[in-house]
C-alpha cells in the first residue's frame, strides 16, 4: 500500500502517525512544501504576546521523530499537480528545483488554509502582518519589540483578531480594532454574546471601529497609517486579520467537488468526490452533527480528529466521523466566551422551529472571592426541548462550561434534562444551581 499525504500539518501528521500505527508496512510519504510540520497556529497570537518565547512548544512532534516512526517525510517539496486517472502527482524539489513524479494507491489532500489578502492597498509595505504561519509570528514577534512601534491597528475582529488585540495590549500597545460588520466575532456568536466582547474591548482602551472598511494603507517603505471609508489613522504596525482560504487551487483542473470558497467537499469517511482521494484540515469540509450537512468550520480540534481517523482508513478501515458541533472559543483581555452546536441565527437560516433563553447569572457563590458575571443563551427545539446550541460569555471559567453543553448536544439532550445535570459544586467553582443548570430551567 502506498499512501500519500500532502501536507504536514495537524490533519496530515495525525493521519500519518495514525496509519504508521495501524499498518507497520504500508510505504508513508508526506510531502510539505515547508520546513514545518505539526505546528498549531493557535499558539502564535500567545507567542507574539510573549506569554512563552520557545516557538517549539507549537508543534507535537519534530521532523525527526516522524521520520524515525518510518514516515518518509519530505519538506520543501511542493505537488503542483494530481492526475487521479493515473494516480500520479508531479512534485517539485524546491531545494533543488527538480520535478518528478510520486504514485499512490490511496492520496491524502491536508494542504491547510492560507490567510485572506482583502483588497487593501500598499499590503506590502513593511510592518505589515498577517498570522497564520510560524513566519509570520517570529515577523510580528520581532516588530512588536521595537520600541518606535506604538500605535497598533488590527483588521478584522474574528477569534485571530481578537487575540492578537490581547497580545498587543500585552505589549502595552495603543490599540485599534477595525472590523467590517456591525459586530465582532459575528460569524460565531450571537449578538447577546458578541455585546459583551465588545464592552469589554472598548473598556481595556482599545478603540473598536465597526461597520467600517479598510481602504489603503499609508506610508513609503513602512506604514505609517491607514485610511478608511470613515477616516484615516495613525498606524506603526498593522496585522491584518481576515480570515482563511482553503490551500485547493492546484486541485482546480481535477474536477474535484469543492465549494465556493475551494474547500474539498468529503463524505463522512472524509472521501472527495474521487476515487482513493481524501482529504481533511482546513482545507476540507466538516459533516455538522446539527445541520447535518458539510460545512467549512476551520478549527484544529477537527482537523486532529479528522486526521486521527483518517489514518485508519487509508489504510483499509472504513470509520466514520461523528460529526463536528464547531465548539469554540475565544479569550480577548479578561473576558472568555466560548460556543457549541448552532447559533440562533443558524437556526433561523435553516428555517427551524426553535427557541431561545438568554438568562444572566454569577460565576459561583457571592462568599467566596471574585464572583462575576456569567451570560448562558440556549437555543433548542420548541416541541422537543432538545438543545441544539449554546454559547456562554464572562470570566475565568466561563469557557469550560460549554464543553457539559457539546456533550449535552452530542447525546441529544433537552433543556429539562440540562436543568437537573448533577454538575459539580463547591464555592468558589459555582452555585448550588450552576449557570447551566438555570438556563435549562428557565427555558420553557
Amino acid at each position: 500500500m502506498n499512501i500519500v499525504i500532502i501536507g504536514a500539518e495537524a490533519a496530515g501528521m495525525s493521519a500519518a502517525a495514525k496509519a504508521r500505527r495501524t499498518d507497520r508496512e504500508a510505504s508513508i510519504v508526506v510531502l510539505e512544501q515547508s520546513e514545518i510540520v505539526s505546528f498549531g497556529a493557535c499558539g502564535l497570537p500567545y507567542f507574539v504576546g510573549g506569554y512563552f518565547d520557545d516557538a517549539s512548544y507549537m508543534a507535537e512532534r519534530s521532523a525527526d521523530q516522524f521520520v524515525q516512526s518510518g514516515i518518509d517525510l519530505r519538506v520543501r517539496h511542493r505537488v503542483e499537480q494530481v492526475d487521479a486517472e493515473t494516480k500520479t502527482l508531479r512534485v517539485r524539489n524546491l531545494e533543488s528545483n527538480e520535478i518528478y513524479t510520486e504514485s499512490y494507491d490511496r492520496l491524502m489532500i491536508a494542504t491547510g488554509a492560507s490567510a485572506i489578502r482583502p483588497p487593501i492597498a500598499n499590503l506590502d509595505l513593511g510592518n505589515v502582518f498577517f498570522l497564520k504561519t510560524l513566519a509570520d509570528g517570529f515577523g510580528l514577534k520581532e516588530a512588536t519589540l521595537a520600541d518606535s512601534v506604538q500605535d497598533v491597528v488590527v483588521v478584522g475582529a474574528g477569534y485571530i483578531g481578537l487575540e492578537v488585540v490581547e497580545a498587543m495590549k500585552e505589549r502595552g500597545k495603543r490599540v485599534r480594532l477595525i472590523e467590517l460588520s456591525d459586530r465582532v466575532v459575528k460569524d460565531s456568536f450571537d449578538p447577546e454574546i458578541s455585546e459583551l466582547i465588545a464592552d469589554e474591548i472598548k473598556r481595556q482602551g482599545v478603540e473598536l471601529h465597526l461597520e467600517e472598511s479598510v481602504l489603503s494603507l499609508q506610508g513609503d517603505a513602512t506604514v505609517t497609517g491607514l485610511v478608511t471609508d470613515k477616516g484615516q489613522y495613525k498606524a506603526d504596525l498593522v496585522v491584518v486579520c481576515t480570515g482563511v482560504l482553503p490551500n485547493t487551487q492546484f486541485l482546480k483542473d481535477t474536477g474535484i467537488n469543492r465549494l465556493s470558497n475551494g474547500a474539498l467537499v468529503i463524505d463522512e469517511q472524509a472521501r472527495t468526490s474521487l476515487k482513493d482521494i481524501y482529504a481533511a484540515g482546513d482545507c476540507a469540509t466538516v459533516y455538522h452533527r446539527v445541520k447535518q450537512e458539510q460545512v467549512f468550520i476551520p478549527l484544529a480540534t477537527t482537523a486532529n480528529k479528522l486526521g486521527r481517523m483518517l489514518g485508519e482508513n487509508l489504510t483499509g478501515a472504513e470509520k466514520t466521523f461523528p460529526g463536528t458541533l464547531g465548539s469554540a472559543a475565544v479569550k480577548v483581555l479578561d473576558i472568555e466566551a466560548g460556543r457549541t452546536g448552532i447559533s440562533e441565527a443558524d437556526a433561523k437560516a435553516a428555517g427551524m422551529d426553535y427557541k431561545v433563553v438568554v438568562i444572566n447569572d454569577k460565576s459561583h457563590t457571592n462568599y467566596y472571592p471574585g464572583q462575576s458575571d456569567i451570560r448562558v443563551k440556549l437555543i433548542y427545539e420548541r416541541e422537543s426541548k432538545k438543545i441544539l446550541g449554546g454559547q456562554l460569555v464572562g470570566r475565568r471559567g466561563a469557557v469550560l462550561r460549554v464543553d457539559a453543553l457539546a456533550a449535552a448536544i452530542y447525546s441529544g439532550m433537552t433543556t429539562e434534562e440540562l436543568g437537573m445535570l448533577d454538575l459539580c459544586y463547591a464555592p468558589p467553582f459555582a452555585r448550588t444551581w450552576d449557570a447551566l443548570n438555570v438556563a435549562g430551567n428557565v427555558a420553557k
